[in-house]
């Protein structure tokens, strides 16, 4: 990985390596370490001087649309992922442009998920990025110059859903469609031992129907049975040449039906037809060819045992589970893979037969974790259903789950022809935001989403000219409250220390540093520092467009910076913006 700038020391006759800015503390990777923990040992900016917090320098990167990324800070330099690929880097200190790479998209190409890029990796001086058009590219660090550039997931859509399968005067006709169905890459990507780890997104196949409001959010996500979307994946290549090393495919080569399991894995009833599935299964026989399964989470990484933590997504299609019956693994899953060989070591699935949208998506967390006398290495996530979850991250053995830090309401119902309000919705929970972990207090930051959905299951009859058609509906729902919630959970006995209600749902990620301070930001524009240990707001600030990204810390000649993107999310309706906005303390 790349680090500081170094310089030639005489030491007893021989040269040695060692950093130029000893003193300077980095961002070096997405989690910040590879533990995903994003807990900064910087104390420079804290609770009692907080408030005097101020601007230290702004970048306009031009680009106004959903900018999701977290930053890297390495060798004084920020390395920015913008929308749609593009990449810049900054001057750390000043915030001056020292390059800037434009991402030459396919063309045509459909997104998946829309423009937002979650990061870049930094090593071997080089700067690693997936793009929304399913690709793996390199940069020289220093320049910014294109080095090689891959394909991922072999150019490869799969069939997309389509309302013209509807009659016309049925309403989603003649609803407008966004992110059907080209395969892309959310993730930021990692680096271990020689290999770029990123996977695919986009495969878990459900129609997006765009809201009839400008700026507003999405108006519904549609699932219809049948052969859509194709096998999601996570895979490793080589740094300098882009040779796949590995793929670990997230949907079971053999019998992805599982169990047929009636509840979770914890005991919460899922309201399955287990007979009918069964029935089902052999007229359905290339449904797991179609399975699934998006990587959206970066993977966390535990270098002594050598193993790998990542979450996948739902099943394809999504909602309407009529065509891939029995528990559909890995999908909906916190997996464990062999990080050398990219071998399954263990699965936690989650949500089995997934309807509602439950992906794994907020980056698992790894920790040591006091258990029966014993300090075990545990891996944490918390879930979209709105539990955090603790497990032995050598066994998978589940350890703990915690008291819900969001309401519960109708959790896993079927549809019904009027709609069944369910939380959490498909928004989450939690989404895809990733969240701190602060080891030696056992305390985990987690920033989560109040917003109803209703859960609709429609049949339009057959026609002479056409068979008949069902299909399922899941509908944010905008005529009730809704609004965010900042929880502290105690990891050691899953209880919740303290929550902070916020106006709006929250997406995006936050920071915990050592200064006692939590950092996160919202879709009105406002970043916000807390008190870690009571909750309370210390200091804000507003900027022009929705804070929907995760912010990073970092130290220069013993300056401590605070680093976020705004740029909002169109998905949640939040105003879009080109601003990276970086602070210090002030006088």
């Amino acid at each position: 990985m790349m680090r500081l700038h170094t310089r030639l020391l005489a030491l007893v006759g021989t040269l040695a390596l060692a950093p130029a800015w000893a003193a300077d503390i980095e961002w070096p990777t997405y989690g910040l370490d590879h533990s995903n923990r994003r807990y900064a040992a910087i104390d420079q900016i804290n609770t009692g001087n907080v408030a005097r917090l101020v601007r230290a320098w702004t970048y306009r990167s031009g680009v106004k649309a959903t900018f999701q990324a977290t930053p890297i800070m390495v060798d004084r330099t920020i390395f920015l992922s913008l929308p749609f690929n593009h990449v810049v880097a900054l001057d750390a200190v000043t915030g001056r442009e020292l390059w800037r790479y434009e991402h030459a998209r396919k063309k045509d190409y459909p997104l998946c998920c829309g423009p937002g890029n979650r990061g870049v990796a930094v090593a071997d001086g080089k700067v690693f990025m997936g793009t929304v058009d399913a690709r793996l590219v390199a940069l020289d660090a220093k320049t910014g110059k294109l080095l090689w550039d891959i394909e991922v997931a072999d150019g490869g859509s799969a069939p997309a859903e389509s309302v013209n399968t509807l009659t016309d005067s049925d309403p989603l006709r003649k609803a407008s469609i966004a992110g059907t169905s080209g395969v892309g890459i959310a993730m930021a990507p990692v680096v271990y031992k020689g290999k770029v780890l990123i996977g695919v997104t986009g495969v878990g196949y459900g129609l997006h129907l765009d809201s009839d409001r400008d700026g507003a959010p999405l108006g519904a996500v549609v699932g219809f049975a049948g052969n859509y979307g194709r096998s999601g994946f996570l895979a490793a290549f080589d740094v300098n040449t882009g040779r796949r090393v590995w793929q670990f495919d997230t949907i079971a080569p053999v019998n992805w039906e599982g169990e047929f399991r009636a509840t979770t894995p914890d005991g919460m009833p899922l309201h399955r037809d287990i007979a009918k599935e069964r029935a089902d299964l052999a007229k359905y026989p290339d449904a797991a060819r179609y399975g699934g399964g998006s990587a959206w989470s970066t993977p966390a990484i535990d270098a002594r045992h050598g193993l790998l933590y990542f979450g996948t997504g739902n099943p394809s299609p999504q909602m309407d589970g009529t065509s891939r019956p029995g528990d559909n693994l890995y999908s909906v899953s916190l997996v464990c893979l062999d990080v050398d060989t990219g071998k399954i070591r263990w699965h936690y699935q989650q949500v089995p037969h997934d309807q509602w949208g439950y992906d794994v998506a907020s980056p698992a967390v790894l920790f040591d974790y006091p258990h029966q006398g014993k300090v075990v290495p545990a891996v944490g996530q918390a879930a979209k259903i709105g539990w955090y979850y603790i497990h032995n991250r050598l066994t998978g053995e589940l350890l703990r789950k915690s008291d819900e830090f969001v309401e519960h309401r109708n959790t896993f119902t079927r549809p019904t022809p009027e709609g069944q309000v369910i939380l959490p919705g498909v928004l989450g929970g939690i989404n895809w935001s990733p969240t701190s972990v602060d080891e030696a207090r056992l305390t985990a930051y987690v920033p989560a989403i109040h917003w109803p959905v209703k859960y609709t299951k429609q049949r339009i009859p057959a026609t002479a000219s056409k068979p008949a058609v069902e299909y399922t509906t899941l509908e944010p729902l905008m005529d009730v409250p809704r609004w965010g919630v900042l929880s502290a959970i105690d990891l050691a006995s899953g209880r919740i220390k303290w929550q902070k209600k916020t106006e709006q749902p929250l997406v995006g990620g936050l920071l915990a540093t050592a200064g006692n301070l939590v950092f996160m930001g919202e879709g009105s524009g406002r970043f916000n520092a807390y008190d870690s240990a009571a909750g309370e707001l210390l200091w804000s600030d507003q900027l022009d467009a929705g804070v929907n990204a995760p912010p990073i810390t970092y130290q220069i000649d013993g300056v401590q910076y605070v680093a976020v993107a705004a740029g909002g999310n169109q998905i949640f309706g939040y105003r879009t913006g080109d601003s990276f906005q970086v602070y210090r303390l002030g006088k």
